[in-house]
């Protein structure tokens, strides 16, 4: 079963194994815009209350898995709202992979920036490919959020270096940090990623539903508190106007 929405960067499908992909497809740089989060918390949402679904991977097609959100849209929408929507929405899919009643495994190549963090720092299993960076550009886009994923995949110290001075980490190193759990050439990731989720869906899915939620009861703090403690302060930082004033310029530059 494949399911596309009409003019949406998410499609998913479910095999007959119980494994479901879900993949994004937002060219050129698969920056998700407001309606592609929410869609994509749906979608997380629904798989993982089918019962159906013993499994979800999430993966991407094109140059990188996620670089965050859609800045030009932000930046050509007046007034608050699409900063608004992008916080919801973020919020919404961090929170959908989190809450999924079955585990998510992250397939990550390329670079995986801003909320692509968020959404790999709250799946079960990251497996990525030998390309594949990680990092949180926020202070350079005005903005703050997905510390609290980030200090999933890293540790304290190493997530601090990294949001002061936006730089970016290699597979190689989460795998050394025990956050990735295996690193492989780009041309077998998504191959790889399946033969972990067929390791998965070979178990009791009620077993597995109960673990997911029994892991979940034991995390060390929140996360979803975590991060949402974090975006007060983006919504300080574009009160002031410095925010908006970092987004244009980053804009003008034609950077993608």
């Amino acid at each position: 079963m494949t399911n596309f929405q009409p003019g949406s960067p998410i499609s998913s499908s479910v095999d007959s194994t119980g494994i479901a992909e879900v993949v994004m497809d937002n060219p050129p740089v698969n920056a998700l815009p407001v309606q592609g989060w929410f869609d994509l918390a749906k979608t997380i949402t629904a798989l993982g209350a089918d019962s159906a679904v013993r499994v979800v991977v999430l993966r991407a097609n094109g140059r990188g898995f996620n670089a965050g959100v859609d800045i030009k849209e932000m930046q050509r929408t007046e007034g608050f709202t699409a900063l608004l929507g992008a916080n919801r929405g973020c919020y919404a899919a961090f929170a959908a992979i989190y809450d999924c009643e079955v585990p998510v495994i992250a397939a990550v190549h390329g670079y995986c920036l801003g909320g692509g963090i968020g959404l790999v720092g709250n799946a079960d299993i990251i497996v990525a490919s030998e390309d594949a960076t990680f990092g949180l550009p926020e202070v350079d886009r005005g903005a703050l959020g997905a510390a609290t994923h980030l200090s999933r995949l890293v540790p304290q110290h190493k997530m601090r270096a990294m949001t002061y001075t936006s730089a970016t980490a290699t597979a190689a190193e989460l795998k050394a940090f025990g956050s990735v759990l295996e690193v492989v050439p780009a041309d077998r990731l998504r191959e790889t990623a399946l033969e972990v989720a067929r390791q998965v869906a070979a178990k009791d899915p009620v077993v597995i539903r109960a673990a997911k939620q029994s892991l979940n009861g034991i995390d060390l703090w929140d996360v979803k508190h975590s991060y949402r403690f974090e975006q007060s302060f983006t919504f300080e930082l574009n009160l002031s106007g410095v925010s908006d004033r970092i987004r244009d310029e980053f804009v003008g530059t034609g950077e993608e």
